[in-house]
């Protein structure tokens, strides 16, 4: 791991600039689309092939239209002849008018009237290339049923089929539905769609006539109803009159009682018979105090109208006037004068008994007009008790009045109902009207085949474009040394491009000694074959990586890990120790994975001794060497004959310790192939005795999270850990990752500084 004092430098300031993080961002998006362009293009090209086999397979299909309006003019008239009120359209009714379309009356009355079900065209329609095939992978294709539909499930089929076809619109915010019905054939298009529209306006008018019919049946026997109700009604209030006795009489006020009418005319008597009363007593006591002060010359009303009393008053006045005269001529004792004063005196005594006639006459008129009146308050009194007891019954008999009259009123009203019913009946008047009949269409409305052959290639697009988004999103690995440095705060040594394996026959490359190193394979002997290549370059930058972090030390001891296994570690660390062996260092590679010796079965598959002899046994290392005769490399190979449950043990034990130290006084470099760190222990257990460690990770197959979590689990290995070599990496695909500024951008400019294979 860096020491503290050789951090990377840290980047410019610029680079932390929002423009450039929208940069990066769109060159992010660029680098994806470099990468996963050959997805959207296979894609694109297959659904665009998938389109132009469809567009110009499937079969040719027409539209017809027709065009309804909701007629509100319609509706004024019918309220003008029927004067009934018929609800204005609004919305609600119009888009109600549209799902009457799709009614089984308005599809089986169109089937019956065209006689679909006898048209092939219809019940069997073509089918284009893609329907075939879907037909012929159907069960129905090969196990049809032989058994003749029932003329039921026809007539379902067919409606089912004639409302996949059909369309109904409404054009934006007006009164308009547009009636649409696609078909192979466009005569039957435009018959089928004519036929919609006529079968709605027959609909609405047999409905409405039903619906006038089933009020006018309803309200008839409603009227019944109530016309018998509103009789018996009536009768009750008659028959509850003449129990009662509560007779009416017409008057000027209306109708009344008998008995309230009779109450009215005694009380208008009594209060006359009153008013004679008082003036026949006015005039009696007038008499009566005339008589009574002895005023025999006081004018009374009835004293005026007597001939008699006149004709006194008058013989009266006349023998005064000569008394007078006489008394006056020969003096008041005058024999005349005396016998006229005598007849005066006789005069006024007999008007006086006129005036008392008079008023006896007064006295019985009195008399006879209080008897009168006496009878008529006796009258009242007895005509108010019986109007008193006629108003309580009037309670009961104003409530069985009130329920005639309402049946009355309802009879009237359902009356009147049942007679408009009638009227509008005979009104073939709807509130909608075609407005554009459908014409036979002379181009087909489907399929459109550029605009499918286009959206074809937009399907493609897009599905492509998914999968490489899902491809991008799944891509977990190590791409770039940045994403090592991101992940693992760790240096990247280099790429270790992927090399194809070329084998040579053992037997055609004679070994020239028991104890010589196999080479039969070209990645264990690729630096040396190729030392200018981008393999070797990478294993000289590990290597100057090692000497910088390890100083002060004769010989240095190096781990190669992995985290999984099949990465390539071996391959590195064969190869790596050959770089140093070439390099003319004293180099010895030693195969410690005792589990699965990857190094052993590459280099030194005849090997008969190892490092389990050497341990174990205290096997000379001289008779367990084998030998590079090019490179002078040394190789201690681990036969394993069978499993070593206690592997991790052996190679933490002193034996292995006392042999790593014995071995830094004869070496320069000491190079282990250890054991992935992923499925066993055996690195981290022999790590406190490295000096370095080096990790190999496969390029673009290794989970970042894996690796991740692997070193946090051996820390020691970690903080000895010089870099990470990108091993297998796919140049050309590499290329597609880089970014502005990174080693990947430039690697075309420094590729001719490498010569490989």
């Amino acid at each position: 791991m860096l020491s503290p004092d050789k951090q990377p430098i840290q980047a410019d300031s610029y680079w932390d600039d929002a423009d450039h993080g929208v940069l990066f961002k769109v060159e992010q998006l660029f680098a994806i689309i470099r990468r996963q362009w050959s997805v959207v293009a296979l894609c694109m090209v297959t659904f665009a092939v998938l389109g132009f086999v469809y567009a110009f397979t499937a079969v040719p299909r027409y539209t017809a239209k027709a065009s309804i309006l909701v007629d509100r003019s319609n509706n004024e008239l019918v309220n003008q002849l029927s004067n009934m009120n018929t609800p204005v359209a609004d919305d609600a009714t119009v888009l109600s008018e549209a799902e009457i379309f799709k009614s089984d009356t308005i599809t089986f009355a169109v089937i019956d009237k065209l006689k679909l079900l006898d048209k092939g065209i219809f019940m069997a329609p073509t089918q284009s290339f893609l329907g075939t095939i879907s037909s012929f992978l159907s069960f129905g294709y090969w196990f049809p049923n032989s058994e003749k539909l029932e003329d039921g499930l026809k007539r379902e089929i067919a409606a089912d089929r004639l409302l996949k076809n059909m369309s109904v619109d409404r054009i934006g915010r007006s009164y308009v539905l547009s009636i649409s019905y696609t078909s192979e054939s466009a005569d039957l298009a435009a018959q089928i769609a004519n036929e919609i529209a006529n079968a709605y306006i027959r609909e609405k008018l047999d409905s409405k006539y039903e619906a006038m019919q089933r009020a006018g049946d309803w309200l008839q026997k409603r009227i019944e109803e109530l016309r018998q109700k509103a009789l018996d009604s009536d009768l009750a209030v008659q028959k509850f009159r003449t129990e009662h006795g509560l007779i009416q009489v017409a008057g000027s006020n209306g109708n009344s009682l008998l008995s309230d009418q009779q109450l009215s005319e005694l009380n208008s008597a009594l209060i006359t018979a009153r008013a004679a009363t008082a003036q026949v007593q006015a005039q009696y006591n007038q008499v009566k105090s005339i008589i009574d002060s002895g005023q025999t010359d006081s004018i009374v009303a009835d004293v005026l109208a007597s001939s008699v009393s006149n004709e006194l008053r008058k013989k009266y006045l006349e023998a005064s006037k000569t008394e007078a005269e006489i008394s006056t001529r020969l003096g008041p004792n005058h024999v005349q004068a005396v016998r006229l004063r005598n007849e005066m005196a006789e005069y006024k005594r007999q008007m006086f008994e006129e005036l008392n006639r008079i008023a006896q006459s007064y006295q019985s008129e009195l008399v006879v007009a209080q008897e009168r009146e006496t009878r008529l308050a006796d009258s009242v009194v007895e005509a108010t008790n019986v109007s008193s007891a006629a108003g309580e019954t009037q309670v009961q008999l104003r409530e069985l009045e009130r329920t005639a009259d309402t049946y009355k009123n309802l009879y009237q009203t359902f009356l009147t109902r049942f007679q408009e019913a009638t009227q509008q009946q005979s009104f073939p008047i709807t509130n909608s009207r075609i407005i554009a009949t459908p014409r036979v269409p002379m181009k087909p409305s489907s399929p459109i085949k550029s605009l499918v052959v286009f959206f074809s290639i937009i399907l493609g697009a897009g599905f492509g474009g998914s999968i490489g988004a899902y491809r991008e999103f799944r891509d977990r690995f190590f791409r770039t040394g940045e994403q090592i440095r991101d992940a693992l705060s760790l240096e990247c040594v280099g790429y270790i491009p992927l090399v194809k394996t070329k084998n040579v026959d053992a037997g055609d490359v004679p070994l020239s000694s028991p104890r010589a190193l196999q080479t039969g394979n070209l990645t264990t002997r690729y630096v040396t074959e190729y030392p200018l290549s981008v393999f070797a370059e990478t294993l000289r930058g590990a290597k100057i990586g090692l000497d910088t972090e390890i100083t002060g030390r004769a010989s240095k001891v190096v781990g190669v890990v992995s985290c999984l296994p099949g990465e390539g570690k071996s391959t590195v660390a064969i190869n790596f120790a050959q770089l140093l062996a070439t390099q003319g260092a004293r180099t010895l590679l030693i195969d410690a994975d005792l589990r699965n010796p990857g190094a052993t079965r590459a280099i030194g598959p005849h090997a008969e001794q190892g490092l389990l002899e050497v341990i174990l046994e205290d096997k000379s290392m001289q008779n367990v060497l084998l030998l590079d005769t090019k490179t002078k490399l040394a190789f201690l190979p681990a036969v394993v004959r069978g499993r070593v449950p206690h592997s991790s043990d052996l190679l933490s034990s002193p034996q292995m310790v006392d042999l790593l130290e014995e071995l830094r006084t004869h070496f320069d470099y000491i190079v282990l192939d250890l054991p992935p760190l992923g499925p066993v222990v055996d690195a981290r257990a022999i790590g406190p005795h490295l000096d370095a460690s080096l990790a190999v990770v496969e390029w673009g197959r290794t989970s970042r999270r894996v690796v991740r979590s692997t070193f946090s689990t051996h820390p020691e290995l970690l903080r000895k850990c010089i870099g990470v070599i990108l091993n297998k990496v796919d140049t050309e695909r590499l290329k597609l990752y880089r970014s502005y500024g990174s080693g990947e951008y430039y690697h075309n400019r420094y590729s001719s500084y490498y010569q490989e294979g």
